[in-house]
């Protein structure tokens, strides 16, 4: 049995407001690498960040605690969705992550 400093916790978030172009992703990174917290986050084509969080339930709930309440400097944040936190057996990501999606460019018609 896992002892509680070693149990994994995992939630999944999205983040609304003014929260492109404005260091977010960049600084969710950097807070969650220096807090040991793996995962990812992106854009989204709505206009909103969301990622997944993976880590020690406390490393996990303070970087919920800096979405929800701060974000980056110049991010206005109007909401913040979570899924619910649950245990994980191991670690689903190697490092924490900023992760683009590109749009395929539209077919040529022959």
């Amino acid at each position: 049995m896992m002892q509680p400093a070693e149990q994994i916790f995992s939630c999944g978030f999205e983040i609304f407001g003014r929260v492109q172009g404005v260091c977010l992703r960049k600084q969710t990174r950097d807070l969650a690498t220096l807090n040991q917290v793996r995962g990812w986050v992106m854009n989204t084509d709505e206009g909103t960040v969301k990622g997944q969080l993976e880590g020690t339930l406390p490393k996990v709930n303070e970087l919920k605690f800096w979405l929800l309440n701060f974000g980056s400097p110049r991010a206005i944040i109007e909401r913040a969705e979570f899924t619910p936190t649950k245990e994980i057996t191991s670690h689903t990501f190697s490092s924490f992550s900023i992760r683009y999606h590109h749009v395929p460019a539209p077919k040529m018609a022959i």
